[in-house]
């Protein structure tokens, strides 16, 4: 998961893992501004969170969330 120290979204994301057993790797991207680049290549997006479970890119927050509501989540990380 691609982060920053100040982001809510991505805290919020590491307590739905945590909730769910699973400890997040998180890649710093406000220390390393060259890492910002390369979550952009990846993601096509320029906000944090960017989550991947495995190679699946799930997005932000709230698309994490929303897997989650879906029932979803579950079967990915069972993955």
């Amino acid at each position: 998961m691609y982060t920053t120290a100040v982001c809510p979204y991505c805290n919020n994301a590491k307590k739905l893992l945590a909730q769910k057993g699973v400890t997040a790797e998180e890649i710093r991207v406000d220390r390393e501004p060259h890492l910002w680049q390369e979550m952009m290549e990846k993601s096509k997006q320029r906000t944090v969170p960017q989550i991947w479970i495995g190679d699946v890119h799930v997005g932000g927050f709230t698309d994490l969330w929303a897997l989650d509501k879906n029932g979803k989540l579950d079967e990915l990380l069972a993955k």
